[in-house]
């Protein structure tokens, strides 16, 4: 007797696709197979007519995080207990979030503040990457063994600021010198580092220029963050890496120059990933024009067209393997705040969104097969990120976190259909499938346009990363 059978739909799992069975016991799948009449369960889903699809993995999120581009104050994007409602409904069952590394602190130090805030607040798994920033004293770089052996393997760093200096704004730039050794340091030790690559001293030039000659306008916003920048970044740690036998995950990929810099890479046989962001394949900089254009900005910029069907080829063929969001929830007021190339709000509300966006695009319009799909939604990401088989797999022996999705549905989104903050970027966004359940741990945590989850159901998972991650490009 199982606790659940998911029966009738189709299933996508490591070993292909087909009309099978996903039983579970307790919170983990315990079998997929043939449908069998003869097996009981405390209750069958009957999932005719939809995609069953693991619990999304959302590798790249901001929630609780202080506001950079309002330094004058103390703001925060929303919570877990907040913006992880969204991603229930979206079906994404994990996330993972950061935890900032400044000079005034430390990583043991950082990391239970971190934890704290998280605590019995989220309503999906999580875990964190640790974010190195500023001139970190070098007895810092000593702490990430340790912080590996505890489960939070991957590490983000900076190559510029994203925005001007203000004495108020704390660092986001690891010198190279620092990344070199954070790099030897996290290689060492079985992690990853991941990185937001621009060019500094290019984008810190392009902002004093384009105030001096009075081009302040948010919608210069990609000539500031140029390719240029991106090209030049992603090559220079690509170097770096290969030097120290470090692997490197890019974050928000935006740019043609990234995905090739990166294809490059891989065609070495270097652990290099990518990963972009729907918005960046859905949007580009003259969408900065419109209305409410800003709303779909984060920084590095959104790019031009030829970069938004570079990163589809990527994500559909090779070369980008996962889709994140950059999650920063505000409201609308906050996120439209800034007009000026130098303090426009970065980060995007779109985790809700995510899996319903990228099935409609991906899949529907431009053939991306349903393993692909499932790859860089989920797969692609709990593998690189240290999670798989665990997440990111419909077999035995993996959590039971299940999104179903109802192929029957075709509308224009509306801002009742999200469940976060006060606006959505994908407000009148043709949609052609949209997800209808989700399961987490063997608990159905969404059903029937309601929650079924309260916040604090979320557990913090460890993490370790396999070796042949590592080693090459295994994803």
């Amino acid at each position: 007797m199982f606790d659940l059978i998911v029966r009738g739909g189709q299933v996508v799992t490591p070993q292909g696709v087909g009309n099978w069975d996903v039983a579970i016991a307790g919170e983990k799948i315990v079998a997929v197979g043939l449908p069998d009449a003869r097996a009981s369960a405390g209750r069958v889903i009957d999932a005719a007519g939809k995609i069953v699809v693991p619990g999304g993995v959302e590798p790249h999120a901001h929630l609780a995080s202080l506001i950079g581009m309002r330094p004058e104050g103390r703001m925060f994007t929303l919570g877990p207990e907040e913006d992880t409602v969204g991603m229930a409904f979206g079906g994404t069952t994990t996330h993972i979030d950061f935890c900032f590394v400044h000079p005034a602190t430390d990583i043991p130090t950082a990391l239970e503040r971190r934890k704290e805030r998280w605590k019995g607040r989220s309503c999906v798994d999580y875990s964190f990457h640790l974010a190195l920033g500023g001139a970190l004293p070098l007895k810092i770089f000593d702490q990430i063994g340790d912080a590996i052996s505890d489960g939070f393997p991957s590490f983000k760093v900076f190559t510029a600021e994203i925005l001007p200096g203000h004495p108020k704004r704390l660092p986001f730039l690891l010198d190279f010198g620092r990344i070199e050794l954070a790099m030897e340091k996290i290689a060492r030790g079985g992690g990853l580092m991941t990185v937001h690559a621009e060019d500094h001293d290019l984008v810190q030039f392009n902002y004093e220029r384009f105030i001096a000659e009075g081009r302040t306008g948010g919608e210069n916003l990609a000539l500031v963050h140029s390719k240029l920048s991106e090209d030049l970044s992603f090559r220079r740690t690509i170097r770096l890496a290969a030097a120290t036998g470090a692997a490197i995950y890019f974050v928000h990929t935006s740019a043609r120059e990234g995905v090739e810099a990166v294809v490059e890479a891989r065609a070495h046989r270097l652990p290099v990933y990518a990963e972009t962001l729907h918005h960046y394949a859905c949007f580009n900089a003259d969408d900065y024009r419109k209305p409410r254009g800003f709303c779909y900005h984060t920084y590095p910029s959104l790019k031009f067209a030829d970069d938004n069907a570079a990163l589809w080829e990527g994500l559909v063929s090779d070369g980008v393997s996962t889709t994140a969001t950059d999650e920063y929830p505000t409201s609308l007021e906050v996120k439209l705040e800034g007009k000026r190339i130098d303090d426009v709000t970065g980060g995007n509300l779109g985790a809700e969104a995510r899996m319903g966006i990228v099935y409609t695009e991906g899949v529907v319009k431009r053939g991306m097969s349903l393993e692909r799909f499932v790859d860089v939604t989920s797969a692609n990401a709990a593998r690189i990120m240290g999670l798989y088989p665990r997440k990111g797999a419909i077999a035995p022996g993996s959590d039971a976190d299940l999104c179903l999705i109802d192929t029957s549905v075709s509308r224009r989104l509306t801002r009742e259909d999200f469940h976060v903050a006060d606006y959505s970027p994908w407000e009148g966004w043709e949609v052609k499938g949209w997800p209808a359940m989700t399961v987490l741990r063997g608990k159905v945590i969404v059903e029937n346009g309601k929650l079924n989850a309260e916040a604090g159901y979320g557990q913090l998972i460890p993490r370790r990363i396999d070796p042949v991650v590592l080693r090459r490009p295994a994803c």
